[in-house]
């Protein structure tokens, strides 16, 4: 049928175009399936770029059909990010899917998984874990390390590991094979071909050259960029404003009070996380609490969009088109381009996010971004070559 794949592009570099490259030697008469984070990525910062440019640079890397992640599931943390796009997936009938990790083996994560579904130690371990201060990621490489002998704390691996966990939790037919990650996701030196997206954030941040590390079709857009420091000024007025912060998705009760007392001493977004990050939380959780403040994503929203209730076209080529015709009838969840029509509560909060996301532009490009989330319907070129023509 066709091949899945679960990605952010922040931004797409020459490692992205390296795991394409092996999913097309692997399988290469299948399609290939996209789904990516939209305004907000799942470390809880900004795209650099907005998801419709991102959705143009997977269409030039050789994905046949982009679809969105929405902001509710693609901000959290990896159970849920996984739930969300593995459902999407298995909904447009992906029957394989491909994602890079740093072990690289895959009868390891289904063996892991099996521990985590059935095995009655592993709760109360990661539990014991938790409550002597670890963070949640920590707790269960622990409680793996002590049933399994094994040792996986890297990102990948445990990404990896909540994508079979879904899986199987949810009987998806889908099959997971993974290919090597060659690169260290947190390194920032720029000392090989491929570098991690974290360096060629920073990278674009010090305004260094970076054409060795991206495609040409990536450098001619990275216009317009995002940084999350641009919305320091917005998240503080946020945090200042609300009485209680403890409503907000992903925010623990304690932890929104150290919140509101280092705001008042932080002079950027940096130095707010640096302020808060413990132990017991880390770097990437404070920062997905502090983009659900941000974009006003509340414990009550979250209550209202547990599921996926759309499946969002961002673009397709002339494949993607083909298998979009192919399965719509057999896809029982509504397949969509845009919102005027929809109503969904995550629909709502992606107008929402969108609309945060666009805040740091001038005013013209801010609502030509808004305006596309309900005006902009994603063509095959060759449909728009013929309607000019028409013209």
């Amino acid at each position: 049928m066709a091949v899945g794949i679960i990605a952010e592009y922040n931004p797409f570099h020459n490692g992205h175009k390296y795991h394409l490259q092996k999913i097309k030697e692997m399988f290469p008469n299948e399609e290939i399936i996209a789904v990516i984070s939209s305004s907000f990525t799942q470390r809880g910062e900004p795209s650099l770029i907005d998801k419709w440019t991102k959705a143009e640079i997977c269409k030039e890397a050789g994905i046949d059909l982009v679809i969105e992640l929405p902001f509710v599931f693609s901000t959290e943390s990896a159970d849920f990010f996984s739930f969300g796009a593995l459902t999407i997936l298995e909904n447009l009938k992906v029957d394989k899917f491909v994602f890079g990790s740093e072990t690289n083996d895959i009868s390891l994560f289904e063996k892991i998984v099996d521990i985590q579904l059935n095995n009655p130690d592993f709760d109360s371990l990661a539990k014991i874990y938790i409550k002597m201060g670890n963070n949640y990621p920590t707790a269960l490489a622990l409680a793996i390390k002590d049933l399994n002998g094994e040792v996986l704390t890297l990102p990948n691996d445990l990404l990896g590991i909540s994508y079979l966990k879904i899986i199987k939790e949810n009987n998806f037919k889908i099959k997971p094979y993974c290919i090597k990650r060659v690169n260290n996701y947190k390194s920032e030196k720029l000392d090989s071909e491929i570098v991690s997206a974290t360096a060629i954030r920073k990278a674009l941040i010090e305004k260094k050259d970076i054409s060795n590390y991206v495609p040409e079709f990536v450098l001619s857009r990275l216009s317009d960029l995002h940084f999350q420091e641009d919305y320091f000024k917005f998240l503080k007025y946020k945090i200042i404003l609300e009485d209680n912060l403890e409503k907000f998705q992903t925010v623990d009760e304690g932890i929104d009070k150290k919140i509101k007392k280092e705001i008042l001493n932080s002079t950027s977004y940096e130095d707010l996380i640096n302020k808060i990050k413990s132990k017991r939380y880390t770097y990437n959780r404070i920062n997905r609490m502090l983009v659900h403040i941000l974009c006003g994503f509340t414990k009550e929203k979250k209550e209202k969009c547990n599921k996926i209730e759309y499946i969002r076209i961002l673009g397709f080529n002339q494949k993607g088109q083909q298998y979009i015709n192919r399965i719509k009838k057999e896809v029982t969840i509504p397949l969509i381009s845009n919102f005027s029509k929809n109503k969904s509560n995550s629909l709502e909060m992606e107008f929402l996010a969108t609309a945060i996301y666009a805040s740091t532009l001038n005013e013209d490009k801010k609502k030509k971004l808004i305006e596309k989330e309900y005006q902009y319907h994603p063509k095959y070129k060759e449909e728009i070559k013929n309607e000019n023509n028409e013209k």
